[in-house]
């Protein structure tokens, strides 16, 4: 069998068989002849996790047939989309009802069923992660069950599976709660890193979505700044970046240049604070409008492995300037930003903002250079804060750290042992993680 890689290209597996289904009776079919065989089966979006909780030695499922919309009520605002729909796929499918997704992250090439799974989010104080729009789900238990939960229908499940890990069965459907469509107000500017830190309270407090980029060797922050308007409610002036723009900013020097300057940067390390100084200038100084979903996402080309920690909100100046120091001392040379975002507290059992306003900090490498001193370094920085670890990004937890992080883990574990009594679903990361 060939092997399968994640995005990033570092995590691989060869499954024993690869399996495509194209309707939720076969994903019905495939888990109940695992069950009876005695091997595992494991779903598989876009790979775009960073740690080994999608690989496995046994039955790979991938759910590009289970796609598409499958019905919409406008008056409710509630559409219901197939497990294995692209997040980027999803706009055009809500676009003829003039709804869109409430918010998104950075990276929409997850699918829904992958992105909720692993706690994805986007910023902004006043919204939750992906999950918190979930509000129903469909799921194909270990025994190839069809459960349906929401919040009045299956509610124990309902609140354990909208952040699943994988889990609890195979998603194949997923009702969100979208809002009208709207559009967005950008503006990316360079500022000192201290006046950022000073304004970060009432920035995240009073902003719709607030998120920067602090570069590692430098006091510059890069700032993104996204105000939501309706459809041709811009500010007069405001539009959208012209195909020349786009092309020069997002490929040429954020991804283009950037790339080429990481790789010379892993050959050179001691070139990369000067590099860093130069791209915190070039990368961010811009204004413009446009769809939600075009401002929320940009493309990434260039691939890194990425660590992400949600801690106390009012802990991320104290984390930063913690890295900072570990930094220096360790002299450590970091090519790539640290990205600083929040979320708002829910109530999801496994979220990384369960009950907390949250603070997310996520830091990079690139694929040619090793992370692990800088990741496992910065982690017990975020460790000492209370931080957890976002589930499908780099982390050295095992089940016995997540019991002090998670009041509900073990009633997600009883429910696991109910939908999956054979552990069809399991795989190394999920039996370190989990008791």
């Amino acid at each position: 069998m060939s092997e399968w890689r994640n995005w990033a290209g570092d995590q691989r597996c060869r499954p024993s068989t690869v399996a495509l289904p194209s309707t939720v009776a076969e994903v019905s079919a495939l888990v109940m002849a695992a069950a009876k065989s005695g091997v595992t089966i494991k779903a598989v979006g876009s790979g775009h996790s960073f740690n080994d909780i999608a690989l496995t030695s046994g039955v790979q499922l991938r759910l590009d047939g289970i796609s598409g919309l499958l019905r919409v009520d406008r008056e409710a605002k509630l559409a219901t989309v197939a497990g294995g729909t692209r997040l980027h796929e999803i706009p055009a499918l809500l676009a003829p009802y003039g709804l869109a997704m409430e918010n998104l992250g950075d990276i929409d090439q997850q699918s829904i069923s992958g992105a909720i799974s692993t706690g994805t989010h986007g910023t902004g104080l006043k919204f939750g992660g992906i999950a918190t729009q979930v509000r129903a789900l469909t799921i194909v238990t270990g025994t190839g069950e069809l459960k349906r939960c929401s919040a009045t229908e299956n509610p124990d499940l309902f609140a354990v599976a909208r952040v699943g890990l994988g889990a609890l069965g195979i998603i194949v459907e997923v009702t969100l709660a979208c809002v009208d469509s709207f559009m967005l107000h950008a503006v990316e500017r360079p500022e000192p890193l201290p006046a950022v830190l000073e304004s970060l309270a009432e920035r995240n407090a009073t902003r719709d979505h607030f998120e920067f980029y602090w570069f590692p060797h430098t006091e510059l922050a890069l700032t993104k700044t996204n105000t939501r308007y309706p459809p041709g409610g811009l500010p007069q002036g405001v539009g959208s970046l012209s195909p020349a723009s786009r092309l020069v900013d997002d490929v040429l020097v954020s991804n283009t240049a950037f790339s080429a300057l990481c790789n010379f940067s892993a050959k050179v390390p001691s070139a990369i604070p000067g590099i860093n100084k130069m791209a915190a200038k070039l990368t961010g100084n811009r204004e413009f409008g446009d769809a939600s979903h075009k401002v929320f996402a940009t493309q990434r080309t260039v691939r890194f492995r990425e660590m992400e920690y949600a801690v106390p909100l009012a802990q991320i100046p104290t984390v930063l300037a913690e890295l900072e120091a570990m930094i220096a001392r360790r002299g450590l040379q970091i090519s790539f930003p640290v990205e600083v975002r929040s979320a708002a507290a829910d109530d999801i059992a496994l979220s990384t903002a369960n009950h907390r306003d949250s603070g997310y900090i996520a830091i990079h490498q690139h694929v040619k250079s090793s992370p692990f001193e800088y990741f496992r370094a910065a982690e017990e920085i975020f460790r000492a804060h209370s931080g957890r670890p976002h589930w499908g990004k780099w982390h050295f937890l095992q089940s016995k750290d997540f019991i002090e992080l998670y009041p509900d883990l073990e009633k997600f574990c009883i429910v696991r042992d109910v939908l999956d009594p054979k552990k069809v679903f399991r795989n190394a990361y999920l039996d370190r993680v989990l008791p």
